[in-house]
């Protein structure tokens, strides 16, 4: 994968990162609150119509998180943008970092309340970040090795 590829990848990941969390925060106040609550659902797999977007806790936590997500998608578009896009090696890691961080605790902790399906969505969502880093720098590493 070429490096500007690459960049346009992570930099299209970072702003659906950040549309995705805006759309958790518009769910509280607009008919998208239907289809979250159909993501709810499918995170609790199977679906059984079971879970919902009710109360005032479950209301302030998807503020809370549909904000970080917007926030994580604007950090992530800036490293790419302001560091990544230099030098790929040094934003590469600070943005797997990141990722990870966020992919670890959130995964284990669905997992341990029942919504295992979230883990299988989460590691789409990390692939879309993860991929295009690992790609690049293999199509760089054989260049180099290439050159001799």
């Amino acid at each position: 994968m070429t490096h500007d590829t690459a960049t346009r990848a992570l930099k299209a990941a970072a702003l659906a990162t950040a549309l995705f969390g805006l759309a958790m925060v518009l769910a509280l106040i607009t008919p998208l609150r239907a289809v979250f609550e159909i993501f709810l659902d499918l995170v609790h797999y199977p679906l059984d119509g079971q879970q919902s977007l009710r109360g005032d806790s479950a209301h302030v936590l998807t503020a809370i998180s549909g904000g970080l997500l917007v926030g994580l998608g604007a950090l992530i578009w800036g490293i790419t943008q302001e560091l990544y896009a230099k030098r790929p090696d040094v934003g590469g890691r600070v943005i797997l970092l990141g990722v990870f961080a966020w992919y670890l605790p959130d995964s284990f902790g669905s997992y341990m309340v029942g919504a295992w399906f979230n883990v299988v969505l989460n590691t789409i969502f990390l692939a879309m970040f993860v991929l295009p880093i690992v790609f690049h720098h293999q199509t760089n590493k054989k260049a180099v090795l290439a050159r001799g």
